[in-house]
């Protein structure tokens, strides 16, 4: 989705491949609990340069295999997003869900990037096409904020600020390219659990986590996409703020030196990609991303270092073939 889209039309025994990306939350905000028990958000996604592929070929049912990053960790039944995407899809379609999933990962597993929102978001689109389903942009938008949160944005790409659960997304004004490097953890974290010790913190603080519109502070928000609009990556570091990034350093504490590696080696700032362990740091030009990528990678400070673009694309047709 996004600029350049590109429909496809169905073609008989063809396979569709389609490609979404991870994101990073340049900011979160988060509120309390809705009465569905999820967090009331204000959110600035930016889309980065880690693709996630998801080819869909004709099938006699329902099959799904993964390759690539964290492989042997993704379920290939109803628990994988794509999985439950073609379904929903094929549901509402009113057509038969005959489809094989191949799906190919750089994301992270657990990493607090969205590699299976993306995988979901790709998932509908390729379906979508191999199907000849015709859905517009907005209806599948709307079965991407029924699979979860970071779908509709995985599907719309670029930069954009995410409202309510995250689900509702508005594309963001925002001048030029950012260069980012990413330390990949070893392990992942929960985002529920991420999420879960952020409440018990602010229940300890005395604040009332039930309440929905709890400490939504979105002046962060607006100095951050003033700073997009402006192109100045200065601006935009200073503004970049998580607040789940103290209860993702409360539960990985190694996380803290991971940022202070990347900081010390000049970065224009870092931090924590959504509810983490991946950490993100902003840096301008090519000389200081690759001395940010050498010195955390030297330090032993993680596990995998990437370095990426953004804003890139959402999800859409990359290929369609035999």
């Amino acid at each position: 989705m996004g600029s350049g889209e590109v429909r496809v039309l169905p073609v008989p025994g063809a396979s569709v491949v389609a490609r979404a990306h991870a994101k990073v939350n340049l900011a979160l905000r988060v509120g309390g609990l809705r009465p569905d028990r999820s967090h009331e958000l204000v959110t600035v996604f930016e889309a980065v340069s880690l693709p996630e592929d998801v080819r869909a070929s004709p099938s006699r049912g329902l099959e799904c295999a993964v390759t690539g990053e964290g492989a042997a960790q993704v379920p290939v039944d109803e628990r994988n997003l794509a999985v439950r995407a073609a379904l929903l899809l094929a549901e509402r379609a009113g057509v038969p869900p005959r489809v094989r999933l191949d799906i190919t990962k750089t994301v992270p597993v657990a990493g607090g990037m969205a590699g299976g929102s993306a995988d979901a978001a790709a998932a509908l689109v390729a379906c979508d096409a191999l199907w000849g389903t015709g859905l517009g942009r907005e209806d599948l938008l709307a079965l991407g904020g029924e699979l979860g949160a970071d779908v509709p944005f995985a599907l719309l790409g670029g930069t954009a600020v995410g409202t309510g659960r995250g689900e509702q997304v508005v594309p963001a004004l925002a001048r030029g390219e950012r260069s980012w490097v990413l330390a990949l953890s070893a392990s992942g974290l929960s985002t529920p659990a991420v999420y879960g010790e952020l409440d018990r913190r602010r229940g300890e603080a005395g604040r009332a986590v039930a309440d929905a519109a709890l400490d939504v502070d979105e002046t962060a928000v607006h100095e951050l996409l003033q700073a997009l609009r402006a192109g100045d990556a200065a601006a935009v570091g200073a503004a970049l703020v998580n607040d789940l990034q103290e209860p993702a350093l409360a539960l990985a504490p190694h996380l803290a030196t991971t940022l202070q590696v990347g900081l010390e080696a000049g970065a224009v700032a870092a931090l924590v990609s959504g509810s983490g362990p991946t950490t993100a740091f902003l840096v301008e030009g090519r000389e200081q991303g690759l001395a940010v990528a050498v010195a955390l990678a030297a330090s032993g400070a993680a596990a995998d270092v990437r370095r990426v673009t953004g804003p890139v694309h959402g999800a859409r047709v990359v290929d369609v073939g035999r």
